[in-house]
C-alpha cells in the first residue's frame, strides 16, 4: 500500500471489483470557471453538536495527527491479522509503538475523543504473510470469538475506545483469501461477535463500500448492509476513489463518473440503513489514476494555482487538456457535501488520512464546521 497513492476505500476497476462492470463514460466537459487557486481557511469554529462526528484515521506510515480540539474519533490505521493455514494466530500492530502512543495521547489534550483501532485484510510486517485472512477467521465460530475477546483484552490495555474492520471487500481476494459463497454472511457474524464480545461500551464500526452486496457467480461480494448494520455504531463509508481522471473520483453528483456521493448513500438508504449511523468520507488528497507516477497526490503537496471548479460534480478540479486531471475536495466542496448530508440526518465525516492536509488543518476544520454547522 503506497503512501499516497493508499486510501482506506481504493476502488481498483482495474481488477479488485471483478463483479462490476465498467461501462464506458464519456468525459466530461468542464465548466470554464474562475481559478479556484486559494482555498479558504477556516478561522470561526463551530461549536460541537452532541451526536455529530468528525473522524480522521492516522496511518501507521504517516507522521501527521489531527488537531485534538475538533475531532471526536481518530482510527489508527493499521493492525494485521496473523493467520497460517487457515488458523487464527492473533493480531499485531503495523508501525511502531511510538505511532500508535502518540494517536493515543491525543486524549491527554481532548479526553472525548475515541480512539479506535482499524484492522486491514492486508498485509505489511514483515514476519506475516498474505494467508486466510479474515475470510478465514470469520468462518470460524472459534477464531470469531478468539479474535473478538483479542480485541477487548487490547482495549482493555492500552484503554482505547473501539474496534473498526477494514476487511472492506469481502468476497474479493484482495490482500488475503476470498470466499464468494460465504464472506458476505462472514462479515455480518464477525460484527455480531465483536458487539457480543465488547458491549455497548465500546465502539463497533467498519469501513464499508460504496455499494450494498452484489451477487456474483459463486456468491457474493461486500457486505450485507441491512444485515450488518444492527451490530455497529456507525459506518464510514468510503465515498473517494469512486473512478479516475478524466472524471472525479469524489463527486458529490455525477452521472459521467462511474459512481458518487448520492449513489453511495442511496446504497445504504435503500438497504434500511439508519442515516444517523453513516459517516461520510473525504479524501484528504487528489486522484488522477490508480497506478503509476503521481496517481495520487496529497491535499498539502498539491499545485492549486490552476485550479478550477465543476459546477456538475461540485469538487474542484486541476484541468489539463481540456478534461479533468486531479479531483480533489477542499472547503468549498466539504461545506457543499456537509449541507447536503445534514439534510438527510447524516450525523458525521471521516477522512482518509490526516497526514495529507495542510499544516492549518484546513481540511479537517472545514469538515468539523460543515459537520457541527
Amino acid at each position: 500500500m503506497a503512501v499516497i497513492a493508499a486510501s482506506a476505500a481504493i476502488f481498483m476497476y482495474s481488477g479488485c471489483s471483478k463483479g462490476d462492470v465498467i461501462p464506458p463514460v464519456t468525459p466530461p466537459t468542464p465548466t470554464p470557471t474562475p481559478t479556484v487557486s486559494v482555498d479558504t481557511v477556516v478561522t470561526q469554529m463551530q461549536s460541537q453538536i452532541s451526536g455529530r462526528d468528525v473522524g480522521t484515521y492516522c496511518t501507521y506510515y504517516g507522521s501527521g495527527l489531527p488537531d485534538p480540539s475538533y475531532v471526536t474519533y481518530v482510527n489508527y490505521a493499521f493492525a494485521e491479522v496473523y493467520v497460517s493455514s487457515n488458523v487464527y494466530n492473533g493480531f499485531k500492530l503495523q508501525g511502531t509503538e511510538e505511532r500508535f502512543k502518540n494517536v493515543i495521547a491525543l486524549k491527554k489534550q481532548n479526553p472525548s475523543i475515541k480512539i479506535v483501532l482499524s484492522f486491514t485484510n492486508g498485509v505489511a510486517n514483515s514476519d506475516n504473510k498474505k494467508d486466510g485472512g479474515f475470510s478465514a477467521i470469520s468462518a470460524s465460530a472459534t477464531y470469531r470469538k478468539k479474535f473478538a475477546e483479542d480485541c477487548l483484552a487490547f482495549i482493555k490495555q492500552w484503554g482505547i475506545d473501539g474496534i473498526d474492520i477494514d476487511w472492506e471487500y469481502p468476497g474479493l481476494a484482495w490482500g488475503a483469501a476470498a470466499d464468494k459463497a460465504n464472506d458476505t454472511n462472514n462479515f455480518t457474524l464477525l460484527m455480531k461477535q465483536l458487539r457480543e464480545t465488547l458491549g455497548t461500551s465500546y465502539l463497533v464500526t467498519f469501513a464499508g463500500y460504496v455499494k450494498d452486496k452484489v451477487a456474483v457467480t459463486g456468491g457474493y461480494e461486500f457486505m450485507d448492509i441491512a444485515a450488518v448494520m444492527p451490530y455497529v455504531d456507525f459506518v464510514n463509508i468510503m465515498t473517494y476513489d469512486l473512478d479516475s481522471a478524466p472524471n472525479y473520483h469524489n463527486a458529490l453528483q455525477d452521472s459521467g463518473s462511474y459512481w458518487d456521493c448520492v449513489r453511495s448513500i442511496n446504497a445504504y438508504k435503500n438497504a434500511g440503513a439508519p442515516m444517523s449511523k453513516l459517516r461520510l468520507g473525504i479524501p484528504f488528497y487528489a486522484r488522477k489514476a490508480f497506478s503509476g507516477t503521481d496517481a495520487a497526490v496529497s491535499y498539502k503537496s498539491l499545485n492549486k494555482s490552476a485550479a478550477k471548479w465543476s459546477t456538475t460534480a461540485n469538487v474542484p478540479y486541476i484541468p489539463a487538456n481540456g478534461a479533468v486531471s486531479y479531483s480533489y475536495d477542499n472547503t468549498k466542496s466539504i461545506f457543499k457535501k456537509g449541507t447536503w448530508m445534514r439534510s438527510l440526518g447524516i450525523t458525521g465525516m471521516f477522512c482518509w488520512e490526516i497526514s495529507q492536509d495542510d499544516a492549518s488543518h484546513t481540511l479537517q476544520h472545514a469538515m468539523w464546521n460543515a459537520t457541527m454547522k
